[in-house]
This record gives C-alpha cells, structure tokens and sequence, in this order.
C-alpha cells in the first residue's frame, strides 16, 4: 500500500508540474520557444541587454532562456527565479493598466526591487515613460492581472 502511494503521489506530481510548465510556456512572450526574444536575461541585471546564443541556453518550468555568456547561464542556474522577466516578458505597463499581454521592446526595461520589467517602445509610445509617471499603483495592478494569466 506504501509503495503504490507512494507511486501516485509521484505520478501526479509529475503531472502537476507538466501542467503549470505548459500554462507558464502559453503565458509567456515566447518567439521561436525562446523568451525575451532570444535576450539574455541575466544580462540585464549588467545594464546592457545582449542578445544570446543557443549554445547557452537554459529551460525553467518550460521556458527556455538564451544566454550571452556560460557565465551569465551558470548565473540563471543557480537562481532563475531573480532573473525572470515580470508578468512572463509582456509589457509591464500593459499589464498594468490594462491586463493585456502587449509586446515588447527587449531594449526597453527596468530592474526595480530586483526584478526585471519589460516595456513596449514602438512608433514613438514608449510604455516605459508612462510607467515611470505612476510606477506604484501600475506595479500592483500589474501584480494582480498577472495572477488572472499565472495564478
């Protein structure tokens, strides 16, 4: 009886996981199954975002990350959770003010707290600027929406 619960509980587990992996994978702003549009994510985190090579490359609860460097991946491994980009790589703004998943420039971001934000920056709309006039209340709206994608 032990064993066989034990292989349930396994099992399950698994499948569990599986499937957050694949709702975090629809989720996220993925292009060519790779987030950040193939951009280092740790390399943000230097203040100059670089774009990564598939030789170093990382998956994370189904999302796979480019990385520039073996360092910047070896940097990813020890703590992915830190270099994840907010609200799955859409725009931080978006997402805060109006719970959409919107595009972004991979150019065009922000550390706060520690954590990384990205932000839409196309025909003269610079979604950053705005976020900047109302960084708090659009963070926890933002938060929030999320939670309706990824609870």
């Amino acid at each position: 009886m032990k064993k066989s619960g034990a292989l349930f509980l396994f099992i399950f587990s698994q499948v569990v996981f599986a499937q957050t992996d694949d709702a975090r994978k629809k989720n996220f702003n993925i292009k060519k199954n790779v987030a950040i549009e193939a951009y280092d994510p740790v390399s943000y985190f230097d203040g100059k975002p670089s774009e990564g090579d598939s030789k170093f490359m990382a998956t994370h609860k189904g999302v796979t990350y480019y990385f520039s460097t073996a360092a910047n991946l070896s940097k990813f491994k020890v703590s992915p959770e830190k270099y994840e980009p907010a609200y799955g790589g859409w725009c931080a703004y978006a997402m805060g003010e109006n719970g959409e998943k919107v595009k972004i420039d991979p150019e065009t971001f922000k550390i706060v707290e520690g954590k990384l934000y990205l932000f839409y920056n196309f025909w003269g709309n610079n979604t950053l600027t705005d976020w900047n006039k109302n960084e708090k209340s659009l963070k926890v709206k933002a938060d929030q929406n999320w939670k309706k994608f990824l609870p």
